[in-house]
């Protein structure tokens, strides 16, 4: 059995510990609070666009644009949107996971990085990373979304890579984030069979004015900008969530080590008090 010093100590340490973890889960709430209500607020939004844009090019025949026709290249670029802490649970390993678990060698895999967690863990594993832009999660402005998509669109027009993936976490509630993997470019514009069969609406194509490639210039880049800084606002969201209920989880699991350490001690030194009882009626047998 430990000492009653050895206890005591380990029993301050832990003390200590769930003081931080305590103070790190009421700063995770209050940001997560405006977080949270910029990302609900922005959701429908974004949501709105992808379908939008999505029906758009469904609708627009045999269109030709370097925005909707893959390059040779087999590679793929991949937006990977991560926290530049940790403590935060599987928030961003589980964003990691997405990358690894996608059937594609490393070398075919080209990295636009926000957040050092993300980009560290891919790097370790022999990812490529082409542009970091780490400071971008300190503080969410659409001018950021708006350089990142310029910089993937610039490389997929020059065909370094031939498709455009964003991996983030998506924000449904406080304590569920999902670890999204989306395709950006090229659009995906085949109609599900089993959605039904198609209606005359479905079949009437896009009119375009002033001519379909002029249109497309300009919805393609605001399309991407737009899901780029929707996956940023969610992302943010769900790590101040993750963060809270890790930090919670922490500080419930030191409340409960403390308890053990309570006990374990009070038993220690009722056994020390037991062992001087012990030993003082000896003493005093022997003396009489």
């Amino acid at each position: 059995m430990a000492s009653m010093r050895d206890i005591k100590r380990r029993k301050g340490s832990i003390s200590s510990t769930q003081q931080i973890t305590k103070a790190m889960k009421l700063v995770s709430t209050v940001k997560l609070q405006k977080a949270k209500q910029r990302a609900e607020s922005t959701h429908d939004y974004f949501e709105t666009m992808y379908e939008t844009v999505t029906q758009i090019l469904a609708k627009s025949g045999n269109i030709m644009h370097p925005y909707l026709e893959p390059a040779d290249s087999p590679k793929k670029a991949i937006i990977l949107i991560t926290s530049n802490k940790g403590l935060a649970g599987g928030y961003n390993s589980n964003v990691v996971k997405l990358v690894t678990g996608m059937n594609t060698k490393s070398s075919n895999i080209v990295l636009y990085t926000v957040g050092r967690k993300g980009r560290d863990a891919l790097s370790r594993k022999g990812y490529k990373v082409k542009k970091d832009y780490s400071e971008v999660v300190n503080e969410v402005l659409f001018s950021d979304a708006v350089s990142i998509g310029r910089d993937v669109l610039e490389g997929f027009t020059n065909g370094e890579f031939g498709e455009i993936y964003i991996a983030y976490t998506k924000f449904k509630n406080t304590v569920t984030h999902i670890p999204t993997l989306q395709k950006l470019l090229p659009v995906e514009m085949k109609k599900d069979s089993s959605e039904g069969p198609l209606s005359i609406d479905d079949l009437t194509l896009m009119n375009f004015e002033p001519n379909p490639e002029e249109a497309l210039d300009l919805i393609i880049p605001k399309y991407i900008n737009s899901l780029i800084y929707g996956a940023l606002v969610e992302s943010v969201a769900s790590e101040n969530g993750a963060r809270m209920q890790a930090m919670d989880s922490a500080t419930s699991n030191a409340e409960t080590m403390i308890s053990d350490l309570s006990l374990k001690y009070n038993r220690a030194r009722q056994a020390a008090i037991t062992q001087e009882i012990t030993e003082i009626v000896a003493g005093a047998s022997a003396i009489s």
